[in-house]
C-alpha cells in the first residue's frame, strides 16, 4: 500500500484519524483541567450541613466535651478517621506536625474517630497526637455524609477557611503536597 492509499479498515485516511484522535484527546485533558479547577475553587456548605457541623458536640477520649462552635472563625481541617484504617494511621503524624507548625497561626485540626471509644483510646496511648480527638461514633459519621463523604469511606478530611468555606475536600489518605496547598 503507496501513500496514497493510506486508509485505515474503516476507510478513514490516516492524517484524519490522527486529528480527531488527538482532538478527543485534546479535550479530555481540557475536560480534566476544568474539574480540578472546579474541584479546588472554595465553595459553601449548605445550610444545613453548616448548622450540623457547628452544632455537634462530641466526647474526647478524655471524657471532656468538644463542641465545634468552639472552632468557628479559625481555619479548621477535620479528618474523619478510625484506628482500624491503615490510611488513616498513615496520615495521623503529617497532620500532626501540619497543627503544631501552624496552630499559633490560627489553624486547628479535630480529629473525629469512627470507632470504638476503647479503640481510640488505646491507639492514642500509643500514639499521641496534639490535636483534638472527638470519639465521633455514628453521630461522626452522620456529619461525615453530611459535609461531603457521600460514602462514609474513610480517612476523609475537610479544610474550612475562617469563614467556615470549604477549601478542599478529599476522601482517601492525605499527602504533604495535600497539606502544602492548606496555607
Amino acid at each position: 500500500m503507496n501513500a496514497a492509499q493510506n486508509t485505515s479498515m474503516d476507510g478513514s485516511s490516516g492524517p484524519k484519524r490522527r486529528h480527531w484522535v488527538m482532538g478527543v484527546a485534546g479535550g479530555a485533558v481540557l475536560a480534566g483541567m476544568a474539574l480540578s479547577w472546579w474541584r479546588s475553587q472554595v465553595s459553601r456548605l449548605s445550610p444545613a450541613a453548616e448548622q450540623l457541623l457547628w452544632s455537634s458536640q462530641f466526647e474526647q477520649p478524655d471524657g471532656s466535651p468538644l463542641a465545634l462552635e468552639t472552632c468557628r472563625g479559625r481555619p479548621l481541617v477535620i479528618n474523619f478517621w478510625a484506628t482500624w484504617c491503615p490510611p488513616c494511621v498513615e496520615e495521623m503524624p503529617l497532620l500532626d506536625r501540619f497543627f503544631q507548625q501552624n496552630s499559633s497561626k490560627g489553624w486547628q485540626i479535630v480529629g473525629i474517630a469512627i470507632d470504638q471509644p476503647s479503640a481510640v483510646r488505646r491507639f492514642l496511648a500509643a500514639q499521641p497526637v496534639h490535636y483534638p480527638i472527638a470519639l465521633g461514633g455514628l453521630n461522626g459519621n452522620h456529619l461525615g455524609r453530611q459535609l461531603g463523604n457521600e460514602t462514609g469511606s474513610l480517612p476523609y478530611t475537610l479544610v474550612l477557611d475562617a469563614r467556615g468555606h470549604v477549601m478542599q475536600q478529599k476522601l482517601g489518605r492525605l499527602d504533604a503536597q495535600d497539606i502544602q496547598k492548606w496555607t
